[in-house]
């Protein structure tokens, strides 16, 4: 290939002498490193000619030479080429380098990260600010229907596809999971499923809990005791804003709400965030255990209890740490 480019260059020699220098010196420019000290991310649009892209590249520190690159691209015989796109320029890249990833289609691929736990509207709202994508979210989906997850993009994706292929992406794993779970469950479909995920996933960020505290709350919910979870009073007193508020008091555990787990009997009509993949596996497969209660062990971590006195013992210790912290806390 170096080769061909040199003989092309021999072709347009006459070009070269139009705008100084010879031919090997052009041709070393063409393939010498260029000026970019970090990589940079170029977007190429729909009809801008070769020219004005050589200029643009120039203006914005990419190539050394816009004349030098035109005559670069030419000669390798993709004066028109060049594809609309997002391009990922790596630093120090030559022009030749620059010229092959232009006509080469292979646009640069962005990330978008949705954390487990999120409300619907949080995951909106984490795109507002994400390069590259576009339009505007017509309506927030509900809760539980976006699987969290990491998702790639290029430039010109919209924010609705996005969130289409969240939904997707949702409805596959539920099914798959859905239809290899424990029968034994006292959960009956998967709405359900995906209420007690979205709890569970609010209660802890550790793997190694969630079948645990899946089997508290089915343990709860057959002896009929209600479930008091402090995410859904959080839920319930913020309409589902839950960015608005961190801390449960006493007096917010009697606020009337069909959400309000401290009330209510049994799971809230729908989820109260979007659970992952981990959270709706250990609903569906939880824990052998008699464990009714469980509350923060200082360390990340809960440390979980069949009996009330148990329990008491394991809360002492806890506010103890609280108190070392200079912090009041609701237990269940």
């Amino acid at each position: 290939m170096r080769h061909r480019v040199f003989v092309y260059f021999l072709l347009i020699f006459v070009a070269v002498s139009l705008v100084g220098g010879s031919v090997l010196s052009t041709y070393n420019q063409f393939i010498s490193e260029g000026p970019l000290t970090e990589q940079r991310e170029i977007l190429i649009q729909s009809g801008e000619p070769l020219r004005k892209i050589a200029h643009r590249l120039h203006q914005e520190g990419v190539i050394a030479s816009p004349t030098v690159f035109e005559l670069g691209v030419r000669a390798m015989g993709h004066g028109t080429d060049i594809k609309v796109g997002e391009y990922a320029i790596p630093r120090h890249a030559s022009m030749k380098l620059v010229a092959t990833l232009l006509t080469s289609g292979q646009t640069y691929v962005r990330r978008l990260v949705i954390p487990e736990g999120l409300t619907s509207s949080q995951v909106v709202d984490s795109m507002e600010n994400m390069k590259g994508l576009m339009g505007q979210v017509v309506q927030v989906p509900k809760n539980g229907t976006l699987l969290p997850d990491t998702y790639h993009y290029s430039y010109g994706d919209t924010k609705e596809g996005m969130l289409q292929r969240m939904k997707n992406a949702m409805t596959t794993t539920l099914d798959e999971l859905w239809a290899g779970r424990d029968t034994s469950i006292s959960i009956k479909d998967k709405k359900q499923a995906l209420v007690m995920a979205s709890i569970i996933e609010k209660e802890t960020s550790k793997d190694s809990e969630r079948a645990h505290i899946a089997s508290v709350f089915y343990n709860r919910m057959k002896q009929g005791i209600r479930l008091q979870s402090d995410p859904t009073v959080i839920y319930a007193i913020t309409n589902g804003q839950v960015e608005n508020k961190k801390r449960v008091f006493y007096e917010d555990l009697k606020f009337q709400s069909p959400y309000n787990t401290y009330v209510i009997y049994g799971l809230p009509p729908s989820p109260i965030a979007n659970p992952g993949r981990a959270s709706i596996y250990a609903v569906l497969h939880p824990m052998k255990t008699d464990d009714l209660y469980f509350v923060a062990d200082g360390t990340g971590g809960h440390v979980f209890a069949k009996t009330y006195k148990e329990h008491q013992k394991n809360v002492q210790k806890w506010r103890q740490i609280m108190k070392a912290n200079k912090t009041k806390p609701i237990t269940k």
